[in-house]
């Protein structure tokens, strides 16, 4: 029975590109200012990678959907290089490629890099892009915070919660990653704001305010990994190693039968219980240090902690309240100011929550920097809560 890589992947270097209103630079110029601090966080010879996955998601801004324009980019040394695109969740996929040749002894070292410029849309949320006609009619009328609003919705109805109530921890939560973003100098938005502020902000979809929603924004990160052994033959110490990489993608039955209520992400429940397994994660409240979310709205965040078996069902809007998820808190949350400060350029974000939890691990997060955190744990959510694709990873100190 397939047991997992856990241990078998070490994260040998990471990169992350300022994010924001890029129009200093095209998606080239973003994937070169990530891939050369992981280069040389890696220490090595770009000769030396031997395979490479790429990750965007909207075509029409981007630099194509194959392999190409990242090896012309970085003139790679002709080594096979794969596009991949799984909404979201891209920049994991991309990781869980490399990660998954490494382990199985395919590739020595292996790329992952991830980037997007959605601010060249001129959209003001993630682009639609092109649907079948029938989808193209079912979502005609919908929208992304529209969508999440009746998640928050139903989580009010089946744990009764007051509308009052949700908003205030829904606040906390925009406020804690904008308290948290302030100290990131390469997040989007990096000034603090007043909880007052947010709770009386403009209302965009009901219970979801402005500063309940995450902003666009363009980026790129990028990892490079190997096996613990080649790590450890170049006189890396202390490595970080992947404990887990899980991905759940739905098969309709949310929106097709009426078991599922709508109060919760079903996929993301799916991918924690096989990351923790695979991981030998048996208490995720007392082994999981620091973890990064898809916070692409707060009521998004606050259920997901629930999902991930973080807080109990239907209390984490009151873990929120008691500042559980602060940045001193027992568990914190976005420590590095998660999608709400940094925007999600859809094929970076997987790359950049990772990129951050593998600052901490390796005590490099300058003042964002948590105690001694052993495990990090991040979660991406692609799609709408109907039918989406979630992933898990879990990172942390090699054990061996």
């Amino acid at each position: 029975m397939a047991s997992g890589i856990r241990d078998k992947v070490a994260i040998l270097g990471m990169g992350c590109s300022r994010f924001g209103e890029r129009w200093d630079c095209g998606a080239e110029e973003l994937i070169v200012e990530a891939y050369q601090e992981c280069l040389k966080d890696a220490g090595i010879d770009q000769t030396a990678i031997d395979a490479a996955w790429f990750s965007t998601a909207i075509e029409e801004v981007n630099v194509g959907k194959s392999g190409i324009p990242l090896s012309v980019t970085l003139r790679l040394p002709n080594i096979p290089v794969t596009h991949v695109e799984n909404m979201c969740a891209s920049g994991t996929e991309a990781f869980r490629g490399a990660c998954y040749a490494v382990a199985s002894g395919a590739s020595d070292f292996a790329l992952a890099l991830g980037v997007e410029k959605l601010k060249d849309t001129g959209y003001g949320g993630l682009p639609g892009g092109r649907r079948p006609p029938l989808q193209q009619l079912w979502v005609a009328n919908m929208t992304a915070p529209g969508s999440f609003a009746q998640l928050a919705s139903a989580y009010m109805a089946k744990h009764h919660v007051g509308y009052d109530d949700l908003k205030r921890a829904m606040g906390h939560v925009s406020w804690k990653s904008h308290q948290n973003g302030a100290r990131n100098p390469k997040a989007h938005l990096q000034k603090p704001v007043e909880l007052d502020t947010i709770l009386r902000a403009p209302m965009i979809a009901s219970p979801l305010g402005l500063y309940d929603c995450c902003g666009v924004s363009d980026g790129a990160a990028a990892a490079i990994v190997t096996t613990p052994a080649i790590a450890r033959s170049l006189g890396k110490t202390d490595l970080i190693s992947v404990k887990a990489l899980q991905l759940a993608v739905s098969n309709g039955s949310e929106s097709g039968y009426n078991a599922w209520d709508g109060s919760y992400l079903h996929t993301t429940r799916i991918a924690a219980r096989r990351a923790y397994a695979e991981a030998g994660v048996k208490a995720p409240r007392e082994e999981i240090s620091v973890f990064e979310v898809h916070d692409c709205f707060s009521i998004t965040e606050l259920v997901t902690m629930e999902d991930l078996q973080l807080s109990d069902e239907g209390r984490a809007w009151k873990d929120v309240l008691d500042g559980v998820y602060d940045a001193d808190g027992r568990i914190p949350c976005q420590i590095d100011g998660g999608l709400k400060c940094f925007g999600h350029p859809i094929g970076a974000s997987g790359l950049r929550m990772l990129y951050e939890m593998y600052l901490q691990l390796t005590g490099r997060a300058g003042p964002r920097q948590h105690r001694s955190p052993r495990l990090g744990l991040t979660h991406n959510l692609g799609g709408e809560p109907r039918e989406n694709v979630a992933s898990v990873s879990i990172i942390g100190r090699h054990a061996g």
